[in-house]
């Protein structure tokens, strides 16, 4: 490869390195072009899947500012640059090992920190972003819905007290101090017997009221 082109790709690797998410290297020794078309596809648009000297990836790493991954560079090595969800490509990856061996998982490169084989194999056992995403927002309307009903709940009570007040008052205008004719005995008897009623309603509504304002 002439200098110019060495010196294109270090510039291009180091720029993956340092806008990626993560990075996982893997060993592609024996995989047909046909088989790296078909890797690449199942990771879509998640990560960038480059081939790569090992001297141009070590120059364009050190250049990222990453270090710690020259025991790794051994061997044909093809780099995941991870752009999208890293569980994601960690699964993908792992999947296509499974169903092709000659695709070895060494290691690589997540927030500046070195990850071996197995805890990239550890990445791909996790829930993806989107199902987290879920989780979270199902979370979320659940503590909502909690919240309303314990919110709803003294106002609830409150109507009910205003509701049992409105029917007395409609019987008796007097228990809030409505119009009316002068009462006979008889009334004012009736009246009288009223009272502690009427300061039993009027009392719910206060404690109602109150509890409204503390929650």
């Amino acid at each position: 490869m002439a200098r110019p082109e060495k010196a294109a790709t270090v510039e291009r690797l180091s720029a993956q390195f340092a806008e990626s998410n993560a990075a996982v290297l893997t060993e592609y020794r024996g995989l047909s072009v046909k088989d790296l078309k078909t890797l690449r596809r199942s990771l879509g648009g998640d990560a960038a899947y480059a081939v790569a000297k090992n001297t141009l990836t070590k120059l364009a790493a050190a250049r990222a500012g990453v270090e710690g991954l020259d025991d790794q560079l051994s061997g044909p090595t093809a780099i995941a640059f991870i752009t999208g969800d890293v569980v994601n490509v960690a699964r993908g990856l792992r999947d296509f090992a499974k169903d092709n061996p000659l695709l070895v998982i060494k290691g690589g490169v997540m927030d500046g920190k070195i990850l071996d084989a197995d805890t990239v194999r550890k990445l791909a056992d996790l829930e993806s972003r989107e199902v987290l995403l879920a989780k979270l927002a199902g979370g979320m309307k659940a503590s909502m819905s909690r919240a309303a009903a314990l919110l709803a709940a003294p106002l609830t009570q409150a109507a009910r007290a205003m509701g049992a007040l409105q029917e007395k008052a409609a019987q008796d205008p007097s228990v809030i101090g409505g119009p009316g004719t002068p009462a006979t005995d008889q009334e004012r008897t009736t009246a009288d017997d009223s009272a502690p009623e009427a300061a039993d309603a009027a009392e719910a509504t206060t404690d109602a009221a109150d509890a409204a304002s503390n929650e």
